[in-house]
């Protein structure tokens, strides 16, 4: 009997994005059970592959081409996504991501990090894109930054001004705020008329042990002498705007998450807005099968992340589940799944997996189809 299969994973994060990785796996799937009618809907958190897992699974969804400056300043080709007109967004809503235009994807592979220059421009370049183009609602998916700025850069490309006690523009990144002594808001754009909602995985402040510069600054290139330095640029630029720094997410993708606080903007768990926008719950409650999945399923992924919200969704819906991972972690918790693959698995390393993802996922969709005939 056919059957319905929603695939809705994450991105695989550095090896292959999400929409790509849902293609691999109903691939594998289609090849078991060629007469199943397998739905795409692949899912963000707000990082890398969020434009793109917008742009897959929504119907209607245009990707609009852009350029901007990227966070080594030199000029990038990116995009955003304008959703189609609903009630609550009469002009339509667009999907703005800051992997794309401003991430430490922007900084080559392996990347150049640079902890103290790299910045938010870009991101701030592609959201004044989609206000120019006159949306209703701005989404922004703020994950996998390259910078610890404090958003001061996608300010200033919405209109701010960040100058030194000179009265000069202080200079681009983190090492422009070890210089600022005062902050213009007053010619920020303003928001669209539906708002800002800004996409999170997670709840750090701005500062202090678990802030932005002490939590994420050494997986952007920060030494143990360059966080404290990190840490009080933002402190400075904490005194001069009027954002709570203690503010759950602030301290998101190096400070940004408070940098739209301070524009006006709310953050909200990512997994769990995408889902709702892209309209999973309606998919998943006429599905048959949902397969899931991400890099790496650890102790943490129930909590928030993508594969724990969709097999949430999934157990409310009465509809069994599966997961796909590149590697599941032995203090991971997937007894709510009906069934799993593992790439690594199938593979044979860690390293043959991540060598040729699609490939794997492939095999894994086949193997999951495999499993759920014989139910």
């Amino acid at each position: 009997m056919a059957r319905t299969v929603v695939i809705a994973p994450d991105s695989f994060k550095g090896t292959i994005g999400a929409a790509a990785a849902a293609e691999a796996l109903a691939a594998g799937w289609s090849r078991v059970r060629p007469s199943d009618d397998v739905r795409l809907m692949p899912m963000a958190d707000g990082g890398e592959g969020t434009v793109d897992a917008f742009a897959a699974a929504v119907p209607g969804a245009h990707r609009m081409p852009v350029t901007v400056t990227g966070p080594e300043g030199t000029p990038v080709e990116a995009s955003w996504v304008l959703l189609p007109a609903t009630g609550e967004a009469p002009r339509g809503t667009a999907v703005v991501e800051l992997a794309n235009t401003s991430g430490i994807e922007r900084l080559g592979t392996p990347p150049r990090l640079r902890p103290f220059d790299a910045h938010t421009k870009g991101f701030g370049e592609a959201i004044a894109a989609a206000l120019a183009h006159g949306v209703s609602r701005l989404v922004l998916g703020i994950g996998s930054s390259s910078s610890t700025d404090g958003g001061a850069g996608m300010l200033t490309a919405l209109g701010a001004r960040f100058m030194d006690a000179a009265g000069a523009h202080i200079v681009d990144g983190a090492r422009g705020l070890a210089t600022v002594a005062t902050a213009d808001l007053s010619g920020l754009a303003p928001l669209p008329p539906h708002g800002v909602t800004v996409l999170s995985d997670v709840t750090n402040p701005l500062l202090g042990a678990g802030g932005a510069a002490a939590v994420f600054g050494p997986q952007k290139g920060a030494g143990p002498d360059d966080v404290p330095a990190l840490d009080a640029g933002l402190a400075r630029l904490a005194a001069l705007v009027d954002a709570d720094p203690d503010a759950a997410g602030a301290g998101a993708a190096g400070g940004t998450g408070f940098g739209l606080l301070a524009w006006g903007a709310r953050l909200v768990p990512g997994s769990a807005a995408v889902a709702e926008l892209v309209g999973l719950d309606a998919a998943v409650a006429a599905a048959s099968v949902v397969v899931t999945g991400e890099g790496s399923y650890d102790g943490q992924s129930a909590a928030g992340k993508v594969p724990g919200h969709v097999g949430a969704i999934a157990a409310s819906a009465g509809v069994p589940s599966a997961l796909v991972a590149g590697r599941i972690a032995p203090d991971a918790d997937a007894a709510g799944f009906a069934a799993t693959a593992s790439l690594t698995g199938l593979a044979g390393s860690g390293e043959a997996a991540m060598a040729e993802p699609a490939r794997w996922l492939e095999a894994a969709g086949a193997q999951l189809a495999r499993a759920f005939e014989e139910r």
